[in-house]
């Protein structure tokens, strides 16, 4: 079907997507749908458990016996990008994905300096002690977001304490929030904006003002986030570009044009938390 591909286009890209709700993944899928379809193409989109090399790679194979032109991975663990990476299938292959190792058609939002962007503005308002709640231990973006904080931290010689995980889940935000060894003049970088939510309602409920108590800035900048009370500060990542640069890159490869490496800066928006 690859070899197909050489003298005949169906002008459909492969788009396999991770079997999750959260709002990064999600709003990377529906604005790479909108690029393509402004570039002509028609999208075949595959939702699969990324925990499983097996169903990644079976995932693949059934879309290259559609005759697609390309294939988009949206990673959200490091299991499919290790597959993504081991694989050679004949057609170009972007994936959107936070990592540190170099390499071609990978479109990526900085999360590094985003993590670090978001600690540098909690010490620049006084705060000595910043604690971090972070994503699962598996998901590309949740480490990228640790080692942010982390290098920031020791930048300006700040206590780095171990930092708490959660699952992305709001309720996981709330029930680290209960546990969370926290104290009035502390400020929390919260690893992305659902759980920042169960986090705030955690700490009213221990009776902790935000940000008269202490200081929340999230990740991610959901349509919510401005809208909560207080209002939260968090980092804004540029979704609909990470899909329109996937699809630039996807076009340049299908035309004989060797594609590159983008990666994405992000932004802090201060906002009533933080």
């Amino acid at each position: 079907a690859a070899r197909a591909l050489v003298t005949r286009r169906t002008r459909t890209i492969g788009l396999i997507t991770p079997s999750v709700t959260d709002h990064g993944p999600m709003s990377i899928a529906n604005h790479f749908n909108l690029a393509a379809r402004e570039a002509r193409y028609s999208v075949d989109a595959v939702s699969t458990l990324e925990d499983d090399p097996a169903v990644v790679r079976a995932s693949i194979e059934g879309l290259l016996r559609q005759r697609v032109d390309a294939i988009v991975v949206i990673v959200a663990q490091t299991a499919a990008l290790d597959v993504v990476r081991g694989l050679d299938l004949g057609v170009p292959v972007v994936a959107a994905a936070s990592t540190q190792h170099r390499g071609p058609r990978i479109v990526s939002i900085d999360q590094y300096r985003g993590a670090r962007a978001a600690v540098r503005h909690l010490a620049e308002l006084g705060h000595t002690r910043i604690v971090h709640i972070a994503g699962p231990e598996d998901a590309p973006d949740a480490l990228e977001r640790v080692r942010g904080w982390q290098d920031e931290l020791a930048a300006r010689r700040l206590e780095i304490v171990t930092p708490l995980v959660g699952d992305w889940t709001a309720a996981s935000g709330y029930r680290l929030g209960i546990e969370l060894d926290v104290d009035p003049g502390d400020a929390i970088f919260v690893g992305n904006d659902q759980m920042s939510i169960g986090l705030l309602s955690a700490l009213r409920g221990r009776g902790l003002r935000v940000p008269g108590d202490v200081s929340v800035v999230g990740f991610d900048d959901i349509p919510e986030a401005g809208y909560l009370f207080p209002p939260l500060t968090t980092v804004r990542q540029p979704f609909d570009r990470v899909s329109e640069e996937m699809v630039r890159l996807l076009v340049d490869e299908i035309d004989g044009r060797p594609a590159g490496r983008v990666t994405l800066p992000t932004e802090v928006v201060v906002r009533g938390t933080a």
